[in-house]
């Protein structure tokens, strides 16, 4: 099968970022800084834009995973450098978050969170700019930046209030508490909990589930969805209906009607 393991695959390793591809067509990309609970320093923000720019341009990734290293996720911007910087220095380095934040929103192929532990401020707001969350049942979360005297700086109220409704993210968010893994999930923020022991291995049956069907059928309802979120629905689904005109004439598109007929699996190439 196309993502199954190949022998050459490897791990790459930057000073913040590791990057491990699972197969051809997954890539798992970790922050890397445990000692910091993986908090967000402006090298892991560029490392990262960079990890996911690479993953997507390779043609032969269908999926990307998002983890943290250790017992965290992500604990949100690294206070500790931020402590003493210029206005000046705090909007360069605020520019490489977004960079990293918009590398994750318009990839287009899925990305999935699977947040093994905190996710706090902007690691919160990484994880709610994946496709989808899922979390092990020790992840905590928590939009804190109203304690802070700021606000979410990295999309959180608009992508919080998409995934729950306004009216919890407005609560969290003016309240600023954390909040389980279990109330995540009652919410809406969260597809699935699982133990911290399971968490990557079920978040990888997932993604080789994405990458065994038809890819550029993957990336085309991804954007169609997304590109529908801002629109009414009688756009939306005039929207929606070119993207699916679109694969008509795709090798896959027959491959998938020619598999069926001879009850097989198909091989679908994104061709």
């Amino acid at each position: 099968m196309f993502f199954e393991q190949d022998s050459s695959i490897f791990a790459h390793m930057n000073e913040t970022i590791s990057i491990r591809q699972e197969s051809t067509a997954i890539t798992v990309v970790t922050l890397g800084r445990p000692e910091s609970a993986n908090a967000l320093n402006t090298l892991m923000a560029q490392e990262l834009a960079g990890a996911l720019v690479d993953a997507f341009e390779n043609k032969a990734c269908r999926v990307i995973l998002l983890t943290g290293a250790g017992k965290h996720f992500c604990a949100g911007a690294d206070l500790k450098e931020r402590k003493g910087m210029s206005e000046k220095d705090w909007h360069i380095q605020h520019d490489a978050f977004e960079k990293a934040l918009h590398s994750i929103m318009r990839c287009p192929i899925p990305v999935i969170a699977a947040v093994n532990g905190a996710a706090m401020g902007g690691g919160l707001e990484l994880a709610l700019a994946c496709d989808f969350i899922y979390a092990a049942t020790t992840a905590r979360f928590a939009l804190t930046e109203t304690t802070l005297g700021i606000i979410p700086g990295l999309g959180g109220g608009q992508t919080l209030a998409r995934a729950v409704g306004t009216a919890y993210a407005k609560e969290l968010i003016f309240t600023g508490k954390p909040f389980s893994a279990g109330e995540a999930f009652a919410i809406g923020m969260v597809n699935t909990v699982f133990s911290s022991e399971t968490l990557m291995s079920e978040a990888l049956t997932t993604a080789r589930t994405i990458a065994s069907n038809a890819p550029l059928a993957v990336r085309a309802i991804k954007q169609s969805i997304n590109q529908g979120m801002a629109l009414p629905l009688k756009d939306a689904l005039v929207g929606e209906l070119a993207h699916y005109r679109s694969l008509l004439s795709s090798k896959d598109r027959h491959e998938g009607i020619n598999a069926w007929g001879e009850k097989r699996k198909p091989a679908f190439t994104g061709e």
